[in-house]
C-alpha cells in the first residue's frame, strides 16, 4: 500500500508546474476533426474571452506573434513547455472536436485520454460555460494554422508519471460550472466570474496545500515560479484594503497605479495579454468582487518610504546608495515616482517592502516589460552589467530606502 509520504511525492510532482499553460495534448491524428464554426460574431467573442482567460501569456512564441508556444518553464522536477495552440492537424489543436475540447478544459483530460499536468489551470476553466468555452475554441481555430511541434518536457521520475493525475483530479478539481450567487449583484456576479473562470487569478494568488490544490486561504498570496503572487484579499496592510476603486482599476487596466507602482514580471504578462483589452465594465466587475474578498492578514505590508530612511542605512544598503544613484535613479527618480512615466514608479510598490525582495531580485537580475497604450515600456536585467554583490546591495538599499524595510539581501539570491 502506498505510504502518505509516497502519495505526496507523486502528486506534488503531478502538478507542481503550476503556472505554465497545459503541457501534454493528446494530438492523435487518427481522432476524426471537427468543423470550425466561422462566424464572425462568435469569433470576435471568443477573442475577447482568450485574451480575458491570458492564454497567450504562456502559449505566445518565444520570440512573440503566433500561438505555437515553445515556452520553457524551468522547475525544481525539471522543464515544462507551453505546448502550440492553433489549429493545426499534426502539432496543434486542429482534431479537437466539441466534446473533446470540453473535457479538456474542464477535466484536464486530452485527446485520447491523456491526462494534462494543471499548469493548464483547467481547475478554472471548468468553470466555464459551454458557449463561452467553444467561443474559445472557435477563435483559436480562426488563426493560421503552424506545424510547430512542442520540445518534450524533461521532467524527472517520478514526476513525469500521468496517472498520479487521477488521484490529484479526484482531490483537486471540483468539474463544476460557474453557478450565480443570488444574494450578489449582476455585477458582482460578472466579476467572479471574470475573476474566478476566466482570469483564473486564484491559481497564482492563493497557497497551496500539500498535494499543491489550492488551500483554504483564498487570493492570500503566494510564491510561483520564483515570483511573489501579492495579498489580493481586502486586508488594508497586507492586501487591497488601502487601495481606492481607481487605483485598482488603473492597475488592472494599465498596469500601473499612482502610489502603488507598476505591475511586473508574470503578472504584467497578464495585463499585457489579457486585461489591457477589457472593457471597463468588466474591469469594474472584478474590482468589486475583488473588493469582496474576505481580510486575510498573510505575506508583506506595503509600507511608504520614511522620510529619514537613510539614516539607518546597514553597510550595504549604504553602499547600494551610490549605486543606485548611478544606475537607477535617472529613470526612477530619488523619490521613487518615475521620471515622466508612472510605469517607473517604485515608491508604494509592493515589492519594495518584501523582506523576501522575491520580485525585486528578478527584476533586478531578469528585466521586465510591459505593452502599453503609449508603447512598450521596459527595465533591463542587470545581472550581466553588475556583480551579485552589487545587486544585492541595490536591494537592500531599496527596500529600505523606498519600503521602510531593514532587510540586507545575501549575494546568493542573485545566482540563476
Amino acid at each position: 500500500m502506498m505510504s502518505l509520504r509516497s502519495l505526496k511525492h507523486v502528486l506534488l510532482g503531478a502538478v507542481a508546474v503550476t503556472l505554465s499553460f497545459y503541457s501534454g495534448m493528446a494530438l492523435a491524428d487518427s481522432a476524426p476533426g471537427t468543423q470550425a464554426d466561422t462566424r464572425p460574431e462568435l469569433i470576435k467573442r471568443g477573442e475577447y474571452l482568450f485574451r480575458a482567460a491570458d492564454c497567450a501569456a504562456c502559449h505566445v512564441a518565444p520570440k512573440g506573434g503566433s500561438l505555437t508556444g515553445g515556452r520553457s518553464f524551468v522547475l525544481p522536477f525539471g522543464t515544462v513547455f507551453a505546448v502550440n495552440i492553433t489549429p493545426d492537424k499534426q502539432t496543434g489543436i486542429g482534431n479537437y472536436t466539441d466534446a473533446e475540447w470540453l473535457k479538456m478544459l474542464r477535466e484536464g483530460v486530452g485527446r485520447g485520454g491523456k491526462h494534462l499536468y494543471p499548469v493548464m489551470p483547467y481547475t478554472a476553466y471548468t468553470l466555464l460555460s459551454d458557449a463561452d468555452a467553444l467561443a474559445i475554441k472557435a477563435y483559436l481555430f480562426s488563426v493560421a494554422p503552424e506545424n510547430a511541434p512542442a520540445p518534450q518536457n524533461r521532467l524527472h521520475f517520478p514526476f513525469n508519471q500521468r496517472w498520479g493525475m487521477i488521484v490529484w483530479n479526484w482531490l483537486n478539481n471540483p468539474n463544476k460550472r460557474f453557478q450565480p450567487d443570488t444574494a450578489q449583484s449582476e455585477q458582482w456576479n460578472r466579476g467572479a466570474y471574470l475573476t474566478e473562470a476566466l482570469g483564473h487569478c486564484s491559481q497564482c494568488h492563493t497557497p497551496r496545500t500539500i498535494t499543491y490544490g489550492l488551500s483554504s486561504k483564498a487570493y492570500a498570496g503566494a510564491v510561483q515560479v520564483g515570483w511573489r503572487a501579492y495579498n489580493l484579499t481586502s486586508d488594508k496592510q497586507h492586501g487591497l484594503g488601502a487601495w481606492t476603486d481607481e487605483q485598482l482599476t488603473s492597475y488592472l487596466s494599465t498596469g500601473k497605479a499612482s502610489g502603488k507602482g507598476a505591475a511586473s514580471g508574470p503578472m504584467a504578462e497578464a495585463v499585457e495579454h489579457g486585461l489591457r483589452y477589457m472593457t471597463q465594465a468588466d474591469i469594474a466587475a472584478m474590482v468589486t468582487y475583488l473588493r469582496s474578498l474576505p481580510p486575510i492578514a498573510e505575506g508583506p505590508v506595503a509600507q511608504a518610504m520614511p522620510p529619514e530612511a537613510d539614516h539607518a542605512l546597514s553597510d550595504v544598503a549604504r553602499r547600494g546608495q551610490g549605486l543606485f544613484a548611478q544606475a537607477c535613479a535617472g529613470c526612477h527618480l530619488p523619490d521613487g515616482r518615475g521620471r515622466q512615466s508612472e510605469w517607473a514608479a517604485l515608491a508604494g510598490a509592493h515589492s519594495v517592502s518584501d523582506p523576501a525582495a522575491d520580485n525585486l531580485v528578478q527584476v533586478l537580475r531578469n528585466g521586465t516589460a510591459l505593452e502599453t497604450g503609449q508603447g512598450r515600456v521596459f527595465m533591463p536585467g542587470f545581472s550581466k552589467a553588475y556583480t551579485e554583490e552589487e545587486l544585492a546591495a541595490i536591494a537592500s538599499y531599496v527596500l529600505a530606502h523606498f519600503g521602510n524595510t531593514q532587510t540586507d539581501i545575501k549575494p546568493s539570491a542573485f545566482k540563476n
